[in-house]
């Protein structure tokens, strides 16, 4: 897949009507602070998905990795929620613009910084991070997934119904 990834806000109305369907869907603000998703994990039909970070805490430097979930920089980041990526269209989400410091996007110049060192270490590894979203996604699809990991993943072939249901509605 050609390009960078970038770090985007998806849109709270967007993400409140998944929701409705399917009570994984993160929320996209947390303590007045938007959640940054990262994307574009992977592309299916024209439907992009993008997977929720989450800020570093220290039960991330000790847990281990596992298909649904990979650690940012050991955990010293945060971490991809691959199991509550969702699908989206270009009308769902705006591209953080990292090139300048916004006081409406970032709470103060330190998130601003740690949010800087993630889309770098994303970059980085990012054909790891497609291939292992994208074995997740097929492996649920195809019913392989262990139990315990599926419960904890969004249902992503309803999702990606309700995206198509709710962007037909915006054109």
């Amino acid at each position: 897949m050609s390009g960078n990834m970038n770090l985007v806000i998806i849109d709270t109305e967007y993400c409140d009507y998944l929701r409705k369907f399917d009570c994984r869907v993160p929320y996209n603000k947390e303590n007045k602070d938007f959640r940054p998703f990262v994307g574009v994990l992977f592309r299916i039909n024209d439907i992009e998905y993008f997977a929720p970070l989450s800020s570093p805490k220290p039960k991330h430097l000790k847990m281990k990795e596992f298909i649904d979930f990979i650690k940012i920089d050991d955990g010293n980041l945060g971490i991809i929620n691959l199991n509550n990526m969702i699908p989206v269209t270009k009308n769902n989400y705006k591209v953080i613009n990292y090139k300048e410091y916004d006081s409406n996007v970032f709470h103060d110049m330190n998130y601003y910084r740690m949010q800087q060192k993630e889309l770098l270490w994303l970059n980085r590894n990012k054909n790891i991070i497609i291939s292992r979203a994208y074995k997740l996604y097929t492996k649920y699809m195809n019913n392989k997934l262990p139990e315990a990991i599926r419960k904890r993943c969004c249902d992503f072939k309803l999702l990606e119904e309700k995206c198509d249901e709710y962007n037909k509605v915006l054109n």
